[in-house]
């Protein structure tokens, strides 16, 4: 097993070299347009940052046949603070990562749980339409002593282990 943890303004959550999440910091600021996903992923993900005055050019979506085999959802902080876990598609822990006010993540694969952390608004966006309980499989969460235990040292959990949650 091989996670990865960045801790730029821009992180990816890596599982064996697969792309779980995408996460964006509230403090990332950069001129232009700038697409963190790549054009496989059935949800694409950007930031624009463009001065008053910028015309962007009206248009239309052609309507372009896709298939979505499986659900991407974006979640985006407008207040408080979420912790969200990460699972494989086994259901077995992976790590956790803290989110606030402003950070957006784009949740690609594997599985995810959350615990608000403080009282929390955020938005969802993700593909429809929802069938049901056809849509997801539900599971126990990680013992939440575990966690709590990595929160309170800033950290971040692997089963029994704790390190450094990215920040």
């Amino acid at each position: 097993m091989v996670i990865t943890c960045e801790q730029s303004l821009v992180q990816q959550v890596l599982y064996n070299d697969q792309l779980q999440a995408i996460i964006i910091l509230a403090k990332f600021r950069e001129p232009g347009i700038h697409f963190f996903t790549p054009n496989t992923l059935s949800q694409q993900l950007a930031y624009m940052q463009h001065p008053a005055g910028k015309v962007i050019q009206p248009h239309v979506h052609n309507p372009v046949p896709r298939q979505v085999d499986y659900t991407q959802e974006v979640l985006l902080i407008k207040r408080g603070k979420l912790r969200v876990d990460f699972y494989t598609n086994d259901q077995e822990y992976l790590e956790s990562r803290i989110l606030d006010e402003g950070d957006v993540i784009l949740l690609i694969q594997g599985g995810h749980g959350f615990e608000v952390l403080e009282e929390v608004e955020m938005i969802e966006v993700k593909q429809g339409p929802y069938v049901g309980d056809q849509d997801k499989t539900r599971f126990d969460p990680l013992p939440a002593q575990k966690c709590a235990n990595s929160i309170a040292l800033g950290g971040k959990c692997f089963g029994d282990d704790v390190g450094a949650i990215p920040r």
